[in-house]
């Protein structure tokens, strides 16, 4: 792989993030910040990260498909490789059928948007997919340098792990409430999980990787939040992390669901960077 992305990144909407929030994250020791809430087209926000750090990685998480043509998204491709080559990753994924109305054969069209890119002259090692199933992580395997998924367990990054095997790098996010009061965190963590129970992709792979139909009820089991939002002191969160890493993720993207996420990265550095 020609990106080296770090055994943490941190994982943040796009719309708060900033150069001030980049050189912060980079003097932790971080290696990577994702963008998430597919960045406009143009991708201003990566050039505005990268010209405020030194070496941090920047990888979006993701480019919807469906929102920016592949041949716009080459384009700033280009640019920001032109300015600072090596430093990014252009992450793309086909989002979620409830909110996408174009949302049909989105496997063939990922193919498609790859193809599009290949013809670009984006390379596949600055590539990387946001991938759930089986067919789409080897997808991720055969055409781009990193299966990035999302809202998912350790047992889901050991099965991925066997999928892509040494063919991509794995680096799947991991939600983290930085509370050592359990219903408190519990809460906070809630907040932004159970948008995602009603998603079908999502839901279908926490099923698969055994949660029952009363964990994904409602606003989710407090066995599925302490799950997906990792919740304690930097030992704990530490520990949900490494679980992750244990299991064959070659990087790990913290999405802090506090507040203010830097006490929750701070305490996870001084623990595993």
């Amino acid at each position: 792989m020609a990106i080296e992305l770090g055994k943490l990144g941190v994982w943040r909407m796009s719309a708060a993030v900033d150069g001030t929030f980049a050189a912060e994250v980079e003097k932790l020791g971080y290696g990577t910040i994702w963008l998430g809430g597919s960045p406009g087209g143009d991708l201003a926000i990566v050039d505005e990260l990268l010209a405020a750090t030194e070496g941090i990685k920047i990888a979006t998480g993701i480019v919807n498909i469906w929102a920016d043509a592949p041949e716009d998204i080459a384009r700033a491709f280009h640019r920001i490789e032109g300015k600072h080559p090596g430093r990014f990753l252009l992450g793309v994924g086909a989002g979620h059928r409830e909110h996408t109305q174009e949302y049909k054969k989105p496997y063939a069209a990922l193919v498609d948007y790859l193809d599009a890119l290949d013809a670009a002259g984006v390379p596949a090692e600055s590539r990387a997919l946001a991938a759930l199933g089986p067919k789409v992580l080897e997808l991720a395997r055969d055409r781009t340098a990193a299966a990035h998924p999302y809202l998912t367990t350790p047992e889901h990054t050991r099965a991925a792990r066997e999928i892509v095997g040494t063919g991509a790098l794995l680096a799947p996010e991991q939600k983290v409430v930085f509370d050592t009061d359990p219903e408190r965190a519990r809460e906070t963590g809630r907040k932004t999980v159970q948008f995602y129970l009603g998603l079908s992709n999502y839901t279908a792979n926490l099923r698969k990787y055994g949660f029952s139909e009363e964990d994904i009820a409602g606003k989710g089991s407090d066995r599925l939040i302490d799950a997906l939002a990792v919740h304690g002191d930097g030992k704990a969160l530490a520990t949900g992390l490494q679980a992750h890493l244990d299991a064959g993720a070659e990087h790990v993207s913290v999405q802090s669901l506090d507040e203010d996420p830097f006490p929750a990265y701070r305490a996870i550095a001084a623990e595993l960077l």
